[in-house]
């Protein structure tokens, strides 16, 4: 009896420890600050992004849901239009270098160019530590964060739950919701959904 009740006393301490390692930002509350560099070796960090809006787009090329989004353009309009209004984009790939899909900064540059990326800029992240700071689950996983700091939204890019391209133009897109709602000083109406895509490759 001794025995069993220090197991599980372990198992809870070991259950507390992860989940306090894999915290994640509630919308409302701040978005953590991270440094990480992109795919040129250039240093990148949320607070030098103060007083402007920011999205956080966790990416993996070699995922289904990410190339539905890329595939048809959609992504890199929404970077495009977005920076093009003064929003901060910043593609984030938190794939591990264990991970089979790993790339290196080469290939992901050429990658980049492949797709015509708009974002400000693609964010290596090898040890996933930024993914663990905002609890990032799928790619893609979306994050938006307003001028002071705050996550107003956090989830899914739309409703549309599938990798079929066809799906896009008729999706209802939530960052583009929360985007167009906080750049005209409106609150955000749906500020939390679910993620879809494939787990981020810790």
């Amino acid at each position: 009896m001794v025995h069993t009740t220090l197991r599980g006393a372990a198992a809870a301490a070991a259950l507390s420890l992860a989940c306090s390692a894999w915290a994640s930002v509630e919308v409302g509350q701040s978005a953590p600050d991270f440094k990480a560099q992109d795919v040129s070796g250039a240093q990148h960090s949320l607070g030098e992004y103060r007083g402007k809006f920011v999205v956080l787009e966790w990416n993996n090329p070699g995922c289904p849901f990410v190339q539905k989004h890329y595939d048809s353009g959609n992504m890199q309009r929404l970077q495009q239009e977005y920076t093009q209004r003064g929003v901060v984009w910043l593609t984030v790939n938190s794939t591990s270098t264990s991970n089979s899909d790993f790339e290196s900064a080469e290939a992901q540059r050429a990658w980049n160019q492949q797709k015509h990326l708009a974002s400000t800029a693609y964010l290596r992240d090898p040890t996933s530590s930024v993914a663990r700071l905002y609890g990032a689950k799928t790619t893609p996983h979306m994050f938006v964060i307003d001028p002071s700091g705050k996550l107003i939204y956090a989830g899914g890019i739309d409703d549309k739950r599938t990798t079929d391209v066809a799906d896009v133009p008729g999706a209802k897109n939530y960052v583009v919701a929360a985007l167009n709602s906080a750049l005209a000083g409106q609150p955000v109406a749906v500020s939390n959904t679910t993620p879809y895509g494939c787990s981020v490759k810790y």
